[in-house]
Protein backbone atom coordinates (compact mmCIF):
# COMPACT_ATOMS: atom_id res chain seq x y z
CA UNK A 1 0.00 0.00 0.00
CA UNK A 2 2.99 2.32 0.38
CA UNK A 3 3.81 2.06 -3.31
CA UNK A 4 3.20 5.34 -5.20
CA UNK A 5 1.05 3.63 -7.84
CA UNK A 6 -1.00 1.55 -5.41
CA UNK A 7 -4.27 3.44 -5.91
CA UNK A 8 -3.96 3.67 -9.68
CA UNK A 9 -5.51 0.22 -10.07
CA UNK A 10 -8.64 0.35 -7.90
CA UNK A 11 -9.66 -3.20 -8.77
CA UNK A 12 -6.38 -4.61 -7.45
CA UNK A 13 -6.18 -2.19 -4.53
CA UNK A 14 -9.57 -2.94 -2.99
CA UNK A 15 -8.87 -6.59 -2.03
CA UNK A 16 -5.62 -5.50 -0.34
CA UNK A 17 -7.45 -2.85 1.66
CA UNK A 18 -10.06 -5.41 2.70
CA UNK A 19 -7.35 -7.88 3.79
CA UNK A 20 -5.72 -5.18 5.89
CA UNK A 21 -9.04 -4.24 7.47
CA UNK A 22 -9.78 -7.87 8.41
CA UNK A 23 -6.26 -8.36 9.82
CA UNK A 24 -6.52 -5.19 11.92
CA UNK A 25 -9.94 -6.22 13.18
CA UNK A 26 -8.68 -9.64 14.27
CA UNK A 27 -5.61 -8.15 15.94
CA UNK A 28 -7.70 -5.52 17.76
CA UNK A 29 -10.02 -8.22 19.06
CA UNK A 30 -7.06 -10.30 20.25
CA UNK A 31 -5.48 -7.35 22.04
CA UNK A 32 -8.83 -6.49 23.59
CA UNK A 33 -9.11 -10.04 24.95
CA UNK A 34 -5.55 -9.80 26.29
CA UNK A 35 -6.35 -6.59 28.15
CA UNK A 36 -9.56 -7.97 29.60
CA UNK A 37 -7.78 -11.17 30.67
CA UNK A 38 -5.22 -9.09 32.56
CA UNK A 39 -8.03 -7.13 34.25
CA UNK A 40 -9.71 -10.41 35.23
CA UNK A 41 -6.43 -11.77 36.64
CA UNK A 42 -6.02 -8.67 38.83
CA UNK A 43 -9.64 -8.95 39.95
CA UNK A 44 -9.17 -12.62 40.89
CA UNK A 45 -6.01 -11.86 42.88
CA UNK A 46 -7.78 -9.03 44.69
CA UNK A 47 -10.69 -11.32 45.58
CA UNK A 48 -8.22 -13.79 47.13
CA UNK A 49 -6.35 -11.11 49.07
CA UNK A 50 -9.52 -9.59 50.48
CA UNK A 51 -11.47 -12.86 50.73
CA UNK A 52 -14.31 -11.13 48.82
CA UNK A 53 -16.86 -13.60 47.47
CA UNK A 54 -18.54 -10.96 45.30
CA UNK A 55 -15.27 -10.10 43.56
CA UNK A 56 -14.60 -13.81 43.05
CA UNK A 57 -17.98 -14.27 41.37
CA UNK A 58 -17.32 -11.24 39.17
CA UNK A 59 -13.92 -12.61 38.14
CA UNK A 60 -15.41 -16.04 37.36
CA UNK A 61 -18.17 -14.47 35.25
CA UNK A 62 -15.62 -12.37 33.36
CA UNK A 63 -13.49 -15.45 32.69
CA UNK A 64 -16.51 -17.35 31.33
CA UNK A 65 -17.29 -14.47 28.96
CA UNK A 66 -13.68 -14.31 27.80
CA UNK A 67 -13.61 -18.06 27.17
CA UNK A 68 -16.74 -17.84 25.02
CA UNK A 69 -15.38 -14.91 23.01
CA UNK A 70 -12.03 -16.67 22.54
CA UNK A 71 -13.84 -19.72 21.15
CA UNK A 72 -15.69 -17.49 18.67
CA UNK A 73 -12.44 -15.83 17.60
CA UNK A 74 -10.72 -19.20 17.16
CA UNK A 75 -13.66 -20.35 15.06
CA UNK A 76 -13.44 -17.32 12.79
CA UNK A 77 -9.69 -17.75 12.37
CA UNK A 78 -10.35 -21.18 10.91
CA UNK A 79 -12.19 -19.58 8.00
CA UNK A 80 -9.33 -19.24 5.55
CA UNK A 81 -11.09 -20.31 2.34
CA UNK A 82 -11.15 -18.06 -0.70
CA UNK A 83 -14.88 -17.39 -0.38
CA UNK A 84 -15.40 -17.90 3.36
CA UNK A 85 -15.86 -14.19 4.09
CA UNK A 86 -18.67 -13.85 1.54
CA UNK A 87 -22.42 -13.91 1.95
CA UNK A 88 -24.07 -17.31 1.57
CA UNK A 89 -26.95 -18.75 -0.42
CA UNK A 90 -28.70 -21.70 1.23
CA UNK A 91 -30.97 -23.88 -0.89
CA UNK A 92 -33.26 -26.50 0.66
CA UNK A 93 -34.81 -29.49 -1.12
CA UNK A 94 -37.30 -32.04 0.19
CA UNK A 95 -36.19 -35.65 -0.12
CA UNK A 96 -37.78 -38.96 0.78
CA UNK A 97 -40.90 -38.53 2.89
CA UNK A 98 -43.55 -36.65 0.90
CA UNK A 99 -45.49 -34.05 2.92
CA UNK A 100 -43.35 -34.84 5.95
CA UNK A 101 -40.19 -33.95 3.99
CA UNK A 102 -41.74 -30.71 2.78
CA UNK A 103 -42.54 -29.74 6.36
CA UNK A 104 -38.96 -30.63 7.30
CA UNK A 105 -37.66 -28.23 4.63
CA UNK A 106 -39.67 -25.42 6.18
CA UNK A 107 -38.40 -26.34 9.66
CA UNK A 108 -34.78 -26.36 8.45
CA UNK A 109 -35.16 -23.00 6.75
CA UNK A 110 -36.55 -21.53 9.97
CA UNK A 111 -33.63 -23.07 11.93
CA UNK A 112 -31.03 -21.42 9.71
CA UNK A 113 -32.89 -18.12 9.74
CA UNK A 114 -32.74 -18.18 13.54
CA UNK A 115 -29.06 -19.10 13.46
CA UNK A 116 -28.41 -16.13 11.17
CA UNK A 117 -30.39 -13.85 13.48
CA UNK A 118 -28.28 -15.02 16.46
CA UNK A 119 -25.11 -13.96 14.61
CA UNK A 120 -26.57 -10.63 13.53
CA UNK A 121 -26.76 -11.59 9.85
CA UNK A 122 -29.31 -10.28 7.40
CA UNK A 123 -31.61 -12.90 5.84
CA UNK A 124 -33.66 -12.66 2.66
CA UNK A 125 -36.00 -15.25 1.17
CA UNK A 126 -35.17 -15.38 -2.53
CA UNK A 127 -37.32 -18.21 -3.84
CA UNK A 128 -39.66 -20.91 -2.58
CA UNK A 129 -41.89 -23.62 -4.00
CA UNK A 130 -44.72 -24.46 -1.66
CA UNK A 131 -46.03 -27.97 -1.13
CA UNK A 132 -49.58 -28.85 -2.10
CA UNK A 133 -50.72 -29.42 1.50
CA UNK A 134 -47.96 -28.14 3.78
CA UNK A 135 -44.34 -27.07 3.95
CA UNK A 136 -42.00 -26.31 1.06
CA UNK A 137 -40.71 -28.48 -1.75
CA UNK A 138 -37.69 -26.19 -2.09
CA UNK A 139 -36.49 -22.76 -1.01
CA UNK A 140 -33.47 -20.47 -1.30
CA UNK A 141 -32.41 -17.85 1.23
CA UNK A 142 -29.54 -15.38 1.27
CA UNK A 143 -27.58 -14.96 4.51
CA UNK A 144 -25.52 -11.77 4.44
CA UNK A 145 -22.77 -10.85 6.86
CA UNK A 146 -19.07 -11.30 7.52
CA UNK A 147 -17.99 -14.96 7.13
CA UNK A 148 -21.56 -16.10 6.43
CA UNK A 149 -20.45 -18.58 3.76
CA UNK A 150 -17.51 -19.84 5.82
CA UNK A 151 -19.84 -20.89 8.61
CA UNK A 152 -22.82 -21.98 6.53
CA UNK A 153 -20.82 -24.22 4.17
CA UNK A 154 -20.25 -26.61 7.08
CA UNK A 155 -23.98 -27.42 6.92
CA UNK A 156 -24.00 -28.66 3.34
CA UNK A 157 -25.51 -32.13 3.06
CA UNK A 158 -28.51 -34.31 3.86
CA UNK A 159 -30.36 -33.78 7.16
CA UNK A 160 -32.49 -36.57 8.68
CA UNK A 161 -35.56 -36.07 10.88
CA UNK A 162 -37.17 -38.72 13.13
CA UNK A 163 -40.44 -37.79 14.86
CA UNK A 164 -44.11 -38.61 15.39
CA UNK A 165 -45.64 -37.18 12.25
CA UNK A 166 -48.34 -34.50 12.75
CA UNK A 167 -49.68 -35.58 9.35
CA UNK A 168 -50.25 -39.21 10.39
CA UNK A 169 -53.66 -39.86 11.96
CA UNK A 170 -52.26 -43.00 13.60
CA UNK A 171 -49.44 -41.06 15.29
CA UNK A 172 -46.72 -43.25 13.86
CA UNK A 173 -43.02 -42.42 13.88
CA UNK A 174 -41.67 -41.21 10.53
CA UNK A 175 -38.16 -40.73 9.16
CA UNK A 176 -37.69 -38.11 6.50
CA UNK A 177 -34.91 -36.23 4.72
CA UNK A 178 -34.06 -32.84 3.27
CA UNK A 179 -30.88 -31.46 1.74
CA UNK A 180 -29.09 -28.19 2.37
CA UNK A 181 -26.89 -26.81 -0.37
CA UNK A 182 -24.65 -23.80 0.31
CA UNK A 183 -22.88 -21.56 -2.18
CA UNK A 184 -21.08 -18.20 -1.83
CA UNK A 185 -23.09 -15.25 -3.10
CA UNK A 186 -21.43 -13.55 -6.04
CA UNK A 187 -21.59 -9.79 -6.20
CA UNK A 188 -21.56 -7.62 -9.31
CA UNK A 189 -17.79 -7.98 -9.76
CA UNK A 190 -18.42 -11.30 -11.43
CA UNK A 191 -15.46 -13.67 -11.58
CA UNK A 192 -17.21 -15.81 -14.16
CA UNK A 193 -17.78 -14.49 -17.67
CA UNK A 194 -20.78 -16.12 -19.37
CA UNK A 195 -21.65 -15.53 -23.03
CA UNK A 196 -25.25 -14.43 -23.57
CA UNK A 197 -25.84 -17.34 -25.94
CA UNK A 198 -25.17 -19.76 -23.05
CA UNK A 199 -28.18 -18.46 -21.12
CA UNK A 200 -31.92 -19.05 -21.54
CA UNK A 201 -34.19 -16.71 -19.61
CA UNK A 202 -37.83 -17.67 -19.01
CA UNK A 203 -40.51 -15.64 -17.24
CA UNK A 204 -43.61 -17.01 -15.57
CA UNK A 205 -46.23 -16.12 -13.01
CA UNK A 206 -45.28 -16.47 -9.34
CA UNK A 207 -46.92 -19.46 -7.66
CA UNK A 208 -48.49 -19.95 -4.26
CA UNK A 209 -51.48 -21.35 -2.44
CA UNK A 210 -53.70 -18.50 -3.58
CA UNK A 211 -54.83 -15.08 -2.39
CA UNK A 212 -52.31 -12.28 -2.04
CA UNK A 213 -49.34 -14.57 -2.65
CA UNK A 214 -50.20 -15.16 -6.30
CA UNK A 215 -48.70 -12.60 -8.69
CA UNK A 216 -50.91 -11.30 -11.49
CA UNK A 217 -47.99 -10.67 -13.88
CA UNK A 218 -45.15 -12.76 -15.31
CA UNK A 219 -42.59 -11.33 -12.91
CA UNK A 220 -40.91 -14.58 -11.82
CA UNK A 221 -37.69 -15.43 -13.65
CA UNK A 222 -35.87 -18.68 -14.38
CA UNK A 223 -32.37 -18.58 -15.89
CA UNK A 224 -30.80 -21.71 -17.36
CA UNK A 225 -27.10 -22.11 -18.10
CA UNK A 226 -27.35 -24.27 -21.22
CA UNK A 227 -23.87 -25.91 -21.19
CA UNK A 228 -24.32 -27.30 -17.67
CA UNK A 229 -28.10 -27.35 -17.29
CA UNK A 230 -27.78 -25.33 -14.07
CA UNK A 231 -30.88 -23.29 -13.26
CA UNK A 232 -31.78 -20.49 -10.87
CA UNK A 233 -35.16 -18.95 -10.16
CA UNK A 234 -36.46 -15.98 -8.21
CA UNK A 235 -40.04 -14.90 -7.62
CA UNK A 236 -39.73 -13.05 -4.33
CA UNK A 237 -39.28 -9.55 -5.81
CA UNK A 238 -42.18 -7.58 -7.26
CA UNK A 239 -40.52 -6.60 -10.52
CA UNK A 240 -39.21 -8.85 -13.26
CA UNK A 241 -36.00 -6.80 -13.39
CA UNK A 242 -35.25 -7.36 -9.68
CA UNK A 243 -36.07 -11.06 -9.95
CA UNK A 244 -33.75 -11.34 -12.93
CA UNK A 245 -30.84 -9.71 -11.08
CA UNK A 246 -31.33 -11.96 -8.06
CA UNK A 247 -31.68 -15.11 -10.19
CA UNK A 248 -28.46 -14.18 -11.99
CA UNK A 249 -26.59 -13.90 -8.68
CA UNK A 250 -27.92 -17.30 -7.63
CA UNK A 251 -26.89 -18.82 -10.96
CA UNK A 252 -23.39 -17.34 -10.68
CA UNK A 253 -23.05 -18.78 -7.21
CA UNK A 254 -24.07 -22.24 -8.35
CA UNK A 255 -21.72 -22.12 -11.33
CA UNK A 256 -18.92 -21.05 -9.01
CA UNK A 257 -19.67 -24.06 -6.86
CA UNK A 258 -19.41 -26.31 -9.92
CA UNK A 259 -16.07 -24.71 -10.71
CA UNK A 260 -14.86 -25.40 -7.17
CA UNK A 261 -16.06 -29.00 -7.35
CA UNK A 262 -14.13 -29.61 -10.54
CA UNK A 263 -10.97 -28.34 -8.86
CA UNK A 264 -11.57 -30.24 -5.61
CA UNK A 265 -13.30 -33.42 -6.80
CA UNK A 266 -10.62 -35.60 -5.23
CA UNK A 267 -10.98 -33.99 -1.81
CA UNK A 268 -13.13 -35.23 1.06
CA UNK A 269 -16.69 -36.28 0.28
CA UNK A 270 -18.25 -33.61 2.51
CA UNK A 271 -17.02 -30.89 0.18
CA UNK A 272 -20.24 -30.47 -1.75
CA UNK A 273 -20.71 -33.96 -3.18
CA UNK A 274 -24.20 -34.53 -4.59
CA UNK A 275 -25.92 -37.45 -2.91
CA UNK A 276 -29.39 -38.96 -2.86
CA UNK A 277 -31.55 -37.27 -0.23
CA UNK A 278 -32.34 -40.49 1.60
CA UNK A 279 -31.00 -43.23 3.91
CA UNK A 280 -27.27 -43.57 4.40
CA UNK A 281 -26.29 -40.11 3.18
CA UNK A 282 -27.23 -37.89 6.12
CA UNK A 283 -24.63 -35.66 7.75
CA UNK A 284 -26.82 -35.09 10.82
CA UNK A 285 -29.82 -36.70 12.50
CA UNK A 286 -32.49 -34.83 14.47
CA UNK A 287 -34.41 -37.28 16.66
CA UNK A 288 -37.59 -35.98 18.32
CA UNK A 289 -38.96 -39.44 19.28
CA UNK A 290 -38.53 -41.86 21.07
CA UNK A 291 -35.80 -39.71 22.65
CA UNK A 292 -34.37 -36.23 22.04
CA UNK A 293 -31.00 -36.00 20.32
CA UNK A 294 -29.22 -34.20 17.51
CA UNK A 295 -26.07 -35.94 16.29
CA UNK A 296 -23.59 -34.92 13.61
CA UNK A 297 -22.31 -38.08 11.95
CA UNK A 298 -19.14 -36.42 10.62
CA UNK A 299 -17.78 -35.22 13.96
CA UNK A 300 -19.84 -37.29 16.47
CA UNK A 301 -20.90 -34.08 18.24
CA UNK A 302 -24.32 -34.56 19.80
CA UNK A 303 -26.74 -32.81 22.14
CA UNK A 304 -30.01 -33.70 23.81
CA UNK A 305 -31.37 -30.16 23.55
CA UNK A 306 -33.20 -30.52 20.23
CA UNK A 307 -35.26 -27.37 20.75
CA UNK A 308 -32.16 -25.19 21.16
CA UNK A 309 -30.75 -26.55 17.90
CA UNK A 310 -34.01 -25.90 16.06
CA UNK A 311 -33.87 -22.37 17.45
CA UNK A 312 -30.52 -21.85 15.72
CA UNK A 313 -27.93 -23.07 18.24
CA UNK A 314 -25.62 -24.56 15.60
CA UNK A 315 -22.19 -23.19 16.51
CA UNK A 316 -21.11 -26.38 18.31
CA UNK A 317 -21.56 -28.40 15.11
CA UNK A 318 -19.93 -25.80 12.88
CA UNK A 319 -16.96 -25.37 15.22
CA UNK A 320 -16.32 -29.12 15.43
CA UNK A 321 -16.44 -29.47 11.65
CA UNK A 322 -14.06 -26.54 11.08
CA UNK A 323 -11.61 -27.88 13.68
CA UNK A 324 -11.60 -31.27 12.01
CA UNK A 325 -11.13 -29.63 8.63
CA UNK A 326 -8.19 -27.59 9.93
CA UNK A 327 -6.51 -30.66 11.43
CA UNK A 328 -6.96 -32.65 8.22
CA UNK A 329 -5.60 -29.77 6.14
CA UNK A 330 -2.59 -29.47 8.43
CA UNK A 331 -1.93 -33.21 8.24
CA UNK A 332 -2.26 -33.06 4.46
CA UNK A 333 0.50 -30.46 4.35
CA UNK A 334 2.69 -32.83 6.36
CA UNK A 335 2.89 -30.63 9.45
CA UNK A 336 0.72 -32.78 11.66
CA UNK A 337 -0.15 -29.80 13.85
CA UNK A 338 -3.51 -29.87 15.59
CA UNK A 339 -5.69 -26.83 16.13
CA UNK A 340 -4.72 -24.92 19.29
CA UNK A 341 -6.39 -26.49 22.29
CA UNK A 342 -7.12 -29.77 20.52
CA UNK A 343 -5.32 -32.92 21.64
Amino acid sequence: MSKPDFWQDQQSAQPVVERLSRAKSQLDRYRGLEARLEDTRVLAELSLEEQDAELAREAASSLDQLSAELERLKLELLLAGEYDRRNALLTFHAGAGGIEAQDWVEMLMRMYMRWADRRGYEVELLDSLEGEEAGLKSATIAVRGNNAYGFARTERGVHRLVRISPFDAQNRRHTTFASVDVTPEIENEIELKIPDEDLRIDTYRSSGRGGQHVNKTDSAVRITHLPTGTTATCQNERSQHSNRETAMRILMSRLLKLKEQEAEERMAAHKGEQREIAWGNQIRSYVFHPYSMVKDHRTDVETGNVQAVMDGDLDQFMFAFLKREAVEASAGRGKGTAFPGQK
